[in-house]
């Protein structure tokens, strides 16, 4: 019995160790030497800011002023409730200590500041699609707009959610740190699409199923899902007939600008906001989003009926 005791014992202490060093954070310890001295250019960021929608989560809850980054919006999800957080300039209680590199880190590593891992409710995994100089750009953007004391409310995750470490283990299936890689085949035009889709747009992260584990379906990308919020679906946006096959890509692009579909709907819920975010994109940027969409493969929606 001895034995065997010492045997799980070690057994123990061997898979706590093969834990740990597996879901250690890994950020980067510096930025690329092209990008270190790199100042960021508010005025470009201001674009990837819309392009991200980053008010849409990150504004507090019911005001008007969407450039008052105070967080608080809650995202609910089969695993708990993440909260936005504050991303205002203030040095305690929003980003405004950050430097660059804390910031990429945070955007392409899901690692923050003091190392630990961020919850993937904040898209990092697409994130990681980002050119490095836009991600700095952003944040050059963010430390322009007005300052908010007070953090927002912790996330209300339980139990084994709530033990960050593990997502190491999740970001060994899901976050692959790969840049965004342009398509020789494709047009510029469409490349240009799917930078702004796969990368700041992070549009597979609503419009593409995800496993049990709560990473995206990729074999079914951009096919709709169930709402993660439990109420409803969020549409298929693939050229397939249960998606956007009717709609020409002057169709999808209108509807970006001005929400107006070409049935003489609008386009409501979440997508109300991200109207308001693609309407400030050049017309380029709206039509390219447009030629990739429908490029995508079509596919049937990703969701069953209920």
């Amino acid at each position: 019995m001895k034995r065997l005791f010492r045997l799980l014992l070690l057994l123990a202490f061997v898979g706590a160790g093969v834990f740990w060093w597996l879901t250690m954070p890994r950020p980067l310890d510096a930025l690329p030497v092209a990008m270190k001295d790199y100042k960021g250019d508010p005025a470009k960021g201001e674009l990837v800011f819309y392009a991200g929608g980053c008010s849409s989560c990150h504004a507090a809850p019911g005001s008007d002023d969407k450039m008052s980054l105070a967080g608080g919006v809650r995202l609910e999800s089969p695993f708990g409730a993440f909260i936005a957080p504050n991303i205002s300039p203030d040095p305690e209680d929003g980003i405004g200590g950050w430097s660059d590199l804390d910031f990429v880190n945070a955007m392409t590593k899901g690692i923050s500041p003091g190392g630990s891992h961020f919850y993937p409710a904040f898209p990092y995994t697409s994130y990681q699609r980002m050119k490095l100089q836009d991600v700095i750009d952003l944040k050059a953007f963010l430390d322009t707009l007005p300052k908010v004391t007070g953090k927002a409310p912790g996330h209300e995750v339980g139990f084994p959610f709530n033990i960050r470490r593990g997502l190491g283990l999740w970001k060994l299936l899901y976050l692959d740190g790969e840049p965004f890689q342009p398509d020789a085949q494709a047009t510029d035009e469409i490349n240009r699409g799917a930078y702004l889709v796969r990368g700041p747009g992070h549009c597979g992260e609503c419009h593409t199923p995800r496993d049990v584990f709560g990473g995206l379906q990729t074999d079914k990308w951009l096919s709709g899902a169930p709402n993660p919020e439990g109420k409803g679906i969020i549409p298929n946006i693939t050229p397939h007939e249960q998606g956007l096959a009717a709609w020409s890509a002057k169709d999808i692009a209108y509807a970006l600008e001005s929400g107006f579909t070409p049935e003489f709907d609008s386009l409501g819920g979440s997508m109300g906001a991200v109207v308001g975010n693609m309407s400030h994109l050049s017309a380029e940027d709206r039509a390219a989003i447009a030629a990739y969409l429908k490029s995508v493969p079509p596919l049937p929606n990703g969701y069953k009926a209920k």
